[in-house]
């Protein structure tokens, strides 16, 4: 069986023309068979069918002639000179550059010339002993005994400062010739035994001798009337003056 030719390919005006021609038609058909069809629906319809064969007729000649349509030019992009200038020829305001402020040189090093005289006496080293306070004179006591009884007696210390400057601490020692012996109503310190020796420091009231001035120190010793005074007496290892022999 012999294959079907192709069909020819139908173009847009041909397209376009048909339905013209099938619209006329139809249109024929409607109004020859009506019979009360005015004048001025024959004129409106010739009209607007005019109209339409006018379109159909523009369209395929643009389509037939394309290269008579008038081709859209577009203006070149404006250069940088006239980027600069708004149309009336005044300059544009232009982008200023940044400021930036100098760069600030640093100080030079401080030198040994450049370092001000108050400055540099004040980094001199203290003479030594400039600003040391004065130390307290030895301090010397006086031992004394004060009243007897039947098995004890009284005895005082009086502890001296010979200097100007305050002694702020000291230390008496006792030494009883035996461990049987006590002591008792202490009076300006206080006291503390290890054996027949017995050791005073100083309490509120005499906590500081001012300087050339003393203070006292009382206490009872108990146990013998005969045989009981001290072997010893020490003010800061110092011998008291004022034992008897």
């Amino acid at each position: 069986m012999p294959a079907t030719p192709p069909q020819p390919r139908r173009t847009v005006a041909i397209i376009l023309l048909d339905r013209v021609v099938a619209l006329a038609t139809a249109t024929r058909r409607v109004l020859t068979g009506r019979e009360d069809v005015s004048r001025a629906t024959w004129v409106a319809l010739i009209a607007a069918l005019g109209v339409l064969i006018a379109t159909v007729v523009s369209v395929v000649g643009v389509l037939r002639t394309p290269e008579k349509l008038t081709p859209v030019t577009l203006d070149p992009p404006p250069s940088v000179e006239q980027v600069g200038e708004s149309p009336s020829g005044t300059p544009r305001a232009q982008a200023r550059p940044a400021v930036t402020s100098p760069a600030v040189p640093a100080p030079p090093p401080a030198t040994a010339s450049s370092v001000p005289p108050a400055a540099a006496s004040s980094t001199r080293p203290t003479p030594t002993g400039a600003s040391a306070e004065p130390t307290p004179a030895a301090l010397g006591a006086d031992f004394a005994i004060t009243d007897n009884a039947l098995l004890s007696y009284g005895a005082t210390v009086t502890i001296n400062n010979p200097g100007s400057v305050p002694a702020p601490r000291w230390t008496l020692v006792v030494t009883l010739p035996r461990e049987s012996l006590g002591i008792s109503d202490v009076e300006g310190a206080q006291a503390s035994r290890d054996g027949a020796v017995w050791t005073f420091v100083p309490d509120g009231t005499t906590g500081q001798v001012p300087g050339s001035a003393s203070v006292r120190v009382a206490f009872r010793v108990n146990g013998s009337l005969t045989g009981s005074a001290p072997k010893a007496c020490t003010i800061d290892g110092a011998a008291c003056a004022g034992l008897p022999n």
